[in-house]
């Protein structure tokens, strides 16, 4: 698996788990009062985030991207549904030439 297509799929769960983090386990933490709801989703989470992160730098020169996209990319991943755009726009999968289109 190339690194582009890792980062598309790291991209897609990140965004994932962020959102099932708020949405499910907080809720069930304080409401329901299970906190191991937040422990078991914080952790996965928290690995594909960093993976994303990584990803995010190591696809870096392969997908073409400057500084600021870079930047850009690496501020999307601590908003909750950031990672989704910048999957479905900036990240152009390995096996399609860069000009075609989706």
């Amino acid at each position: 698996m190339d690194i582009v297509r890792a980062f598309r799929i790291v991209s897609i769960a990140e965004a994932a788990s962020f959102l099932l983090l708020l949405l499910v386990a907080m809720p069930m933490k304080y409401i329901g009062d299970m906190p191991v709801a937040v422990s078991i989703t914080g952790a996965v989470h928290g690995v594909l985030f960093l993976a994303y992160v990584g990803l995010a730098v190591g696809a870096r020169e392969t997908l073409g991207w400057d500084m600021k996209r870079t930047l850009l990319a690496l501020i999307a991943s601590v908003l909750p549904v950031a990672p989704f755009f910048v999957e479905r726009h900036w990240i152009k999968p390995a096996e399609r030439p860069q000009g075609a289109s989706a």
